[in-house]
């Protein structure tokens, strides 16, 4: 989902994979992947600057449309990415691809060229997708993609790239956000097809959903989840609140929602549209909600991390930032609130100083795109994107209440 300049280096890598990570667990309609997650430091990040650059150009693409953009966005060069290895065609080449919830085309060969099998047809279309400081155009084919070797689907729409740029890492992305990023993107064609809609189409899932289980970094056993076809219940601690998507525009373009936010008791943004998003580290709230926010806790701006610091008695007075969705309400505790401590060196911090997750968008409120719940809210709420019903849900974890930060 996104793309700042490569100076914004890797940071938290997390890597689903079969051999390294359980195999599949189909369970009544259901698949699921576990993966892990592994830090891949390669220099200082203005963490704040990486997320607030992806949240600005999507602001401008949704506004204008998919089909006149022909934009979508992809965690290249982000802070945290995720990616599968995944195999094309029979026999299956491997490829590493970047799971990405904000761009929903699939596609392969900026590393791995593509080798063409029996399974394999040349559609006869070309396809290009812009991410900003990234892109890909090539040639659409239709062949079979393995998530697993329980876990196949056939006929699956791919990009075989031509020309690529800002991949330097991996070989294409795995494209799992909504069906309507893919308009504009392959002539004569409205949409095409995702991953998630011919799991469903083809009866591998009964629910065209994907539920997503993060664990915070630092907790010694920091496996994590995807779920295809629903949520997996041993992962929560409440049950699944379900909210519609947001019908307020740039937001309704992504897995958009309604929510207000309070700092205490409290509201420091009323209830406004936003989205969920898997490729934005941080939770980022308006620019008015910001100076509020940044005012109660008396923190100050660190310049290095581009991250709000506190002192270790200001973290002691932290209070709960609580976010109402659909009249539940899901907090960040104070540690929730933190940034790993024992990450700090890898963002170019200071060991011993206290970084705060929450940063300013870059616009004030009444956008249509008002806040972004990024990795750092996921990490302590489950999460279940859901196209059959046009809904996301939300449920506590063992890690909600966690003070590993």
């Amino acid at each position: 989902m996104m793309f700042p300049s490569k100076t914004f280096l890797l940071i938290l890598f997390v890597v689903l994979s079969s051999a390294d990570a359980s195999p599949l667990r189909p369970v009544a309609g259901k698949a699921t992947l576990s993966f892990t997650a592994r830090v891949n430091a390669r220099g200082a990040v203005n963490i704040a600057a990486a997320d607030r650059a992806r949240a600005q150009v999507m602001k401008q693409a949704g506004s204008i449309g998919k089909r006149a953009g022909r934009s979508s966005f992809s965690i290249t060069n982000a802070v945290v990415t995720y990616t599968a290895q995944v195999g094309v065609g029979s026999p299956a080449t491997e490829y590493t691809l970047l799971i990405d919830t904000g761009s929903s085309n699939t596609w392969i060969g900026a590393l791995t060229p593509y080798k063409p099998t029996i399974t394999s047809a040349d559609t006869g279309n070309t396809v290009a997708v812009s991410y900003g400081s990234g892109s890909f155009s090539g040639e659409e084919y239709t062949d079979a993609v393995t998530l697993s070797p329980s876990l196949v689907i056939a006929e699956q729409s791919i990009g075989v790239a031509r020309n690529s740029k800002g991949f330097d890492d991996v070989d294409g992305i795995l494209g799992v956000g909504p069906t309507d990023l893919t308009e504009g993107t392959i002539p004569n064609t409205t949409t095409a097809p995702t991953v998630t809609d011919n799991l469903y189409s083809q009866g591998i899932i009964d629910t065209e959903a994907l539920g997503i289980y993060f664990v915070p970094p630092a907790v010694s056993d920091n496996a994590g989840e995807l779920t295809f076809g629903g949520h997996d219940s041993s992962k929560i601690t409440s049950p699944v609140t379900y909210v519609p998507l947001t019908t307020t525009s740039p937001a309704s373009y992504y897995w958009g929602i309604d929510q207000s936010i309070s700092y205490g008791r409290s509201t420091i943004l009323s209830e406004t549209a936003g989205i969920v998003d898997t490729g934005t580290t941080l939770v980022l709230i308006a620019s008015d909600a910001f100076s509020t926010y940044q005012t109660a806790t008396g923190a100050v701006m660190d310049q290095t991390t581009g991250l709000l610091k506190i002192t270790s008695s200001q973290y002691a007075k932290l209070q709960a930032l609580t976010f109402k969705i659909g009249g539940k309400a899901y907090n960040l505790t104070p540690n929730a609130q933190i940034w790993p401590r024992s990450l700090n060196a890898d963002i170019g911090g200071s060991s011993d100083s206290i970084y705060l997750i929450v940063s300013d968008i870059g616009s004030e409120s009444g956008s249509g795109l008002d806040f972004i719940n990024g990795y750092t809210f996921l990490q302590r709420h489950y999460s279940v994107f859901d196209t059959t019903n046009n809904q996301v849900g939300f449920a506590n974890t063992p890690y909600t209440d966690d003070m590993s930060n």
